[in-house]
């Protein structure tokens, strides 16, 4: 048992382990103290707690001078004051002087209204005239992505993005460069971004409590192809947006939504609406099937899931040594595209040049994804545009719509069935669960009467689980996070683990934690319930597994003849490439 200490926090006496910071302690009874550079994720074993903003200063008796609680310890018999008007004041014009060097472009900012600064402002009560004045920042905005713009003008030096991408993700792509005054925070020899290693996962951007990192706003392309009449504009919903959308609209975290999401995407002018879940159950038959394939012809094992592209261009710099291991499948959405783009062209008599596929994706590594040159199918590409769930509540609020008043109304349909295999692809452990699903009932030949593999579930960061089928045991690894992925391969490559098969998703908690996401501020339990509710939509399905989805069989017989066949590699199957790994 943890020793624990005595203190007093504003003159309330509390009791709390001897390790802890006075933030800490002070929000264990209910006292507010206001941060910014601080970040505490502590599910994902990462804090930003480096103290560099001065927010969070406090009174300590028989301190000379105010103290950071975020990264001070608690000490026996300290006595803690939080708001006297020194630590006050000392807050709002460590706040002002930020300001001071931030522009003044609240109003058309992507962050307005989710910006920590700006409520930090509010807060403070800094409302007039800043008494501080001078020279500001001055640098080059990067806008050499199709994922993610960079303004460091508008950053404040807080360092969480670094958190995240040196700590959390282990990419190690942007760190602090330059000194004093001329400081910021780019990749290395202040490259842009497109040139570096990053992997577009968008963990930064959800963390950034400003407008310095924001995704590429793709709206006006969309809005811009609805109102032509000579596309026509097909949408399609990956499965974690419906359990996070709501939340841009003052529903509750884990509200699920999916009736109202296609009303709304209806009422936006989308010709039809689809679902990403039919595409999931599809990459399901194709990534069992090679799943089964290898077992059989002695392949390379294990199999690797692909359907996550900022995980896909992480090994493509970090592991090229084994780039033989992943999937070749496309993930979900891009299959979605490129059947959209020829066997519905064809079915329903429409120029494929006439057709512009807009994915909704909970993701920022979606949009890089939608311009890779081998995702394309006869010169063209199979997705033209990735909006995400913030995105796309922009659009609605942009259109005079209210999510919460909307009824409930069903998918287009072919491409619009699916099962709780293709709902499960939201969240971590759900794309390779789906997989066994399927996988169990082709290898036995028995129907699988329980179908939740609840061993491969959970938040844990690496988690494995034998699965028997047919008598065999499977050892499957699940991980979630680019730094438990690196863990993952490079005991595969030295040897120490042997697995099967393996699901690897680049975000926290997997699509529900994805970049392009709500803003979770931190609150990682946000992501859990929103996992929470994507079983849910599971066990409402009537189906279950993929291959039970009749539309998804129907296309083979009518369109792509056999699984893992020459015409399924033709569209459903891609390629990998070497890269840089600095």
């Amino acid at each position: 048992m943890s020793k624990t200490v005595s203190l007093t926090i504003n003159g309330q006496s509390v009791n709390v382990p001897e390790n802890m910071t006075i933030l800490a302690a002070a929000r264990s009874i209910g006292v507010n103290v206001p941060t910014l550079c601080h970040l505490d994720l502590h599910e994902l074993k990462a804090v930003n707690q480096v103290g560099v903003c001065r927010v969070c200063v406090v009174e300590v008796a028989g301190a000379r001078s105010l103290v950071p609680a975020c990264c001070t310890p608690v000490s026996e018999g300290m006595a803690v004051k939080t708001n006297t008007p020194r630590a006050v004041l000392a807050r709002r014009t460590t706040v002002e002087l930020l300001l001071s060097d931030h522009p003044f472009e609240c109003l058309t900012c992507e962050k307005n209204r989710s910006c920590d600064l700006q409520k930090l402002a509010a807060d403070l009560g800094i409302q007039e005239d800043l008494r501080f004045t001078g020279q500001k920042s001055s640098h080059e905005k990067d806008h050499s992505s199709r994922a993610i713009k960079r303004n460091p003008d508008k950053c404040v030096l807080c360092r969480r993005c670094e958190t995240m991408c040196n700590q959390v993700q282990t990419c190690g792509v942007i760190s602090a460069v330059n000194r004093g005054f001329n400081t910021t925070i780019a990749p290395a020899f202040e490259k842009p971004i497109q040139e570096s290693t990053c992997t577009f996962c968008g963990q930064c951007v959800a963390v950034c409590p400003t407008g310095a990192l924001t995704e590429v706003n793709n709206v006006r392309n969309v809005w811009q192809a609805i109102n032509d009449p000579d596309k026509y504009v097909m949408v399609q919903t990956a499965p974690a947006v419906r359990v996070a959308l709501g939340e841009e609209f003052g529903m509750e975290p884990g509200t699920i939504v999916t009736g109202k999401m296609v009303a709304l995407l209806r009422r936006l002018g989308f010709d039809k609406v689809f679902d990403t879940d039919f595409a999931a159950d599809l990459t399901i038959i194709e990534e069992a099937s090679e799943m089964i394939h290898r077992i059989q012809h002695g392949g390379t094992l294990p199999i690797l899931t692909s359907c996550c592209p900022a995980w896909v261009k992480f090994f493509e710099h970090q592991f090229p040594d084994l780039l033989d291991i992943p999937s070749t499948c496309k993930s979900p959405h891009e299959m979605f595209g490129a059947i959209a783009k020829t066997f519905y062209a064809e079915k329903f008599g429409i120029d494929p040049q006439k057709i512009v596929v807009v994915s909704v994706m909970p993701c920022l590594a979606k949009k890089y994804e939608s311009g890779r040159e081998e995702l394309s199918n006869n010169g063209l590409q199979n997705v033209d545009y990735v909006i995400t769930t913030r995105e796309l509540a922009m659009m609605a609020r942009e259109a005079g719509l209210n999510l919460v008043n909307l009824p409930d109304e069903d998918f287009d349909h072919p491409l619009g069935e699916s099962t709780g295999a293709g709902v499960i692809f939201g969240t971590t452990g759900g794309v390779i669960e789906a997989a066994l699903r399927t996988a169990y009932e082709w290898l036995t030949n028995q129907p699988l009467e329980k179908v939740e593999f609840t061993q491969l579930r959970g938040f844990g960061q690496i988690r494995e689980a034998k699965v028997n089928i047919g008598g065999k045991d499977f050892t499957i690894g699940v991980a979630h996070g680019l730094g438990n992925a690196r863990r993952m391969l490079e005991a595969i490559r030295s040897g120490e683990k042997t697995y099967d098969a393996i699901e690897i998703m680049a975000c926290p908690g997997g699509c529900v934690g994805g970049g392009g996401q709500p803003y979770h501020h931190g609150n990682v339990n946000l992501i859990r319930k929103r996992a929470e509710a994507i079983y849910r939509e599971d066990q409402g399905k009537p189906k279950r597994k993929s291959h039970e989805n009749k539309d998804v069989m129907k296309l083979y017989e009518e369109f792509l003849g056999e699984k893992y066949g020459e015409k399924a590699h033709e569209l459903l199957h891609t390629h990998y490439t070497i890269r840089n790994r600095y």
